[in-house]
């Protein structure tokens, strides 16, 4: 049964991926005064598309192997397709111009983000840590082929959440003359891959390896209420971030936990 997650500006989050989007694009069509976040989780399946990726939207919704209807939608956001569901904990973070914590490095402004995931995860027990772009680059070479840049989880980019060389968290940006809004997803189970790859016309091996590139707090710690435990956390650490962090320590390593 879905529950609500908490949210700065009030009301349940939503069940479906589309509301998501809607959500965000609507944040950003208008000046970001003031940072602001939502936490996300979804009662069913749905596969969010790339900017890159629209001509796959105009297609027309996809089939799963199963027969069964799965919403397919783009977002702002360049990068591969990512499949969310109940196995998913995501993070929506607004920050206006000038915020301390937004850096004019596209790459930089993701690094506290993956940080405070990281550490909040870490306090949970689990052993990961935000990758360096040096890292992510490394990883991004051992795996090899590049045929699976069609998915976000099908590859490493600086600043996300990694155990074991496995990707846990991941992340997007999306700028625009009104503001910034940055992303994050955390695998809180392993995802259906074969959904993924039926939805994205992609071949069933395909799923096989995103299974071996990626991680969840289930694989890594067994089953639990991991949704629970960790969002409460994150939602304090990320409204720290957001509105008590000082300036000075803008762009350092997080110890929140």
């Amino acid at each position: 049964m879905f529950t609500p997650l908490w949210s700065m500006d009030g009301g349940p989050a939503p069940a479906a991926c589309e509301e998501e989007q809607a959500w965000n694009e609507r944040r950003l069509a208008e000046p970001v005064t003031s940072p602001a976040l939502r936490l996300w989780t979804y009662r069913v399946p749905g596969v969010v598309l790339g900017c890159a990726q629209r001509r796959l939207y105009e297609l027309g919704p996809a089939l799963p192997a199963d027969g069964s209807a799965i919403t397919v939608i783009p977002r702002m956001a360049g990068g591969g397709a990512v499949l969310t569901g109940p196995w998913m904990l995501s993070a929506s973070v607004l920050l206006p111009y000038g915020h301390p914590l937004l850096s004019s490095s596209l790459v930089d402004s993701y690094r506290w983000l993956g940080e405070v995931f990281a550490s909040v995860l870490r306090g949970q027990g689990f052993t990961c840590h935000a990758a360096t772009p040096a890292e992510a680059a490394r990883l991004q070479e051992q795996r090899g082929s590049d045929d699976l840049d069609w998915a976000c989880y099908g590859g490493y980019s600086p600043w996300e959440v990694v155990a074991g060389g496995r990707k846990l968290v991941g992340l997007a940006q999306v700028r625009r003359r009104t503001g910034v809004l940055l992303a994050a997803g955390l695998l809180l189970d392993q995802p259906d891959w074969l959904l993924l790859t039926g939805a994205m016309g992609r071949p069933a091996a395909h799923a096989a390896r995103l299974a071996a590139c990626n991680t969840s707090c289930t694989q890594l710690r067994g089953a639990g209420n991991w949704k629970d435990a960790i969002a409460g956390p994150l939602l304090r650490a990320l409204e720290y971030a957001l509105f008590q962090l000082p300036e000075d320590m803008a762009g350092q390593e997080l110890a929140l936990y």
